[in-house]
């Protein structure tokens, strides 16, 4: 950018000789009158202040002028929720996080890569400990300098081991798994000594989160590791109250659903196109309250609504994987969202980033990033015990404010942030987690530390 010009320092004193007379010179005789005399002082009062003012203004570099376009971007901004800061930077891929370094240890292929075998590994509702990783590899955040390093990312898959009797994520070696990296890091870095893992992140993408096991009361019983303690976990799991497998400093993200599959669905049914379906839900749905394991799926949830709800049309509920699942969600209007074994489901990431008003059914739930996505603008909530009367509900809700709701949900700075990109891009589901550990850099061992490095360095 050029430098501006700056007016002449000279100009009022320019302006001063030319209209003073000079000392001993006698004027003529018609410039003695009063009237010309006055005349004169006021034209050189006025062209001083001109050229005063003149400089002023042009010299402020604060002086910006404000355009409706502006205006209405910084109010649609605010009234999302997003912190003054991120708008500021918007155009910036990194804005607030220009200041976070993390880095990434360099695993053997067992602990992460070697999993991938499996093409499931990367595309599945628990891979997001995959796309993080993959995200932050790339990312201007990470650095190769550990010494600078604010964080530390160890990328261990865990739910990635598919059993052979079911087809799902077998978990029960993801302890070993974990307690094996950390002796790892632990003894060819000082890192992990410094803080004793408190700055160190990992991800715990199951059904209740650190606790390693999809059965809850089973969670319980083993716990958080004993060796994660310290550290931060990235996890799918959160629940408004105490619960065990939240004892831990953790941040709520959402499952793993494919932008590539979002982006080929929006391509044939956009987010304000016409709805069909009413009310959806398909996915595992008991007729009868126990499973073969004996515990009740869904706190008899899924159960009760297919009871109910089953022969009225308005609903349009299915029990067996359909390839074009997705397409179905483009064309509802609502989506039922109830939970399984655990509160959460990916069902509540599709809803949004398809633009079916999602149907939150599951008591206590902690929904993620809700800093930056109005949940209570995009979706609705209905008690467990409600869903009897979730016909009336929907009713209502149709009958007064869903245009409002759609109108909310369909913002792109929503369904951004719920998704994780290969590549991370501004606002979406990896920004929004490394937004959420720039909040703790309270437990970065560099920024605490007070050493004479870090002082330096801010």
């Amino acid at each position: 950018m050029s430098e501006q010009k700056k007016p002449p320092k000279s100009r009022v004193f320019f302006v001063g000789m030319k209209l003073l007379h000079k000392p001993g010179n006698k004027p003529p005789q018609e410039k003695n009158s009063f009237f010309h005399t006055y005349y004169k002082w006021l034209l050189w009062l006025s062209l001083s202040l001109y050229f005063f003012t003149s400089y002023l203004i042009t010299s402020n570099p604060n002086t910006t002028p404000t355009s409706p376009d502006t205006s209405s971007h910084v109010s649609n901004s605010e009234s999302h929720a997003v912190p003054r800061a991120l708008i500021d930077s918007e155009t910036n891929s990194l804005g607030v996080l220009k200041n976070l370094k993390m880095f990434v240890y360099e695993l053997p292929p067992k602990y992460n890569t070697h999993w991938l075998a499996n093409k499931r590994c990367g595309n599945h509702l628990f891979a997001s400990e995959v796309a993080i990783h993959r995200a932050l590899l790339t990312s201007e955040v990470r650095t190769f300098d550990p010494y600078e390093a604010d964080f530390f990312f160890v990328p261990v898959y865990v739910s990635c081991n598919f059993s052979a009797v079911n087809g799902f994520p077998a978990i029960g070696h993801a302890r070993s798994l974990i307690s094996s990296a950390v002796n790892l890091v632990s003894m060819e870095y000082p890192f992990w000594n410094h803080s004793k893992g408190r700055d160190h992140v990992f991800v715990a993408s199951h059904d209740f989160g650190a606790c390693f096991h999809s059965l809850e009361d089973a969670a319980i019983a083993d716990g958080i590791p004993q060796i994660l303690k310290n550290s931060i976990v990235l996890q799918t799991f959160g629940v408004v109250h105490r619960h065990p497998c939240q004892d831990v400093e953790n941040v709520v993200i959402p499952p793993y659903v494919s932008p590539e599959s979002v982006r080929s669905t929006l391509e044939n049914f956009p987010v304000n196109g016409p709805r069909e379906i009413w009310a959806f839900f398909r996915g595992k749905m008991e007729l009868h309250p126990k499973n073969i394991s004996g515990r009740f799926y869904s706190k008899r949830v899924r159960t009760d609504i297919y009871r109910k709800f089953n022969g009225d049309r308005r609903f349009y509920l299915q029990r067996h994987r359909f390839s074009g699942y997705q397409l179905e969600i483009a064309r509802s209007v609502f989506c039922l969202c109830p939970l399984g074994w655990a509160p959460w489901s990916p069902r509540l990431v599709e809803s949004v980033a398809l633009g079916c008003v999602p149907v939150i059914i599951a008591d206590g739930i902690r929904l993620p990033f809700s800093s930056t996505v109005r949940w209570s603008k995009i979706s609705l909530t209905v008690a467990e015990r409600d869903v009897g009367k979730l016909g009336k509900i929907l009713e209502r809700v149709a009958a007064t404010n869903l245009s409002d709701i759609q109108r909310n949900l369909w913002d792109p700075r929503t369904r951004r942030a719920l998704l994780f990109n290969e590549e991370m891009e501004y606002g979406d589901a990896t920004w929004q987690v490394l937004v959420s550990l720039s909040e703790k850099l309270h437990r970065s061992y560099r920024r605490s530390s007070g050493s004479d490095e870090l002082q330096s360095d801010t």
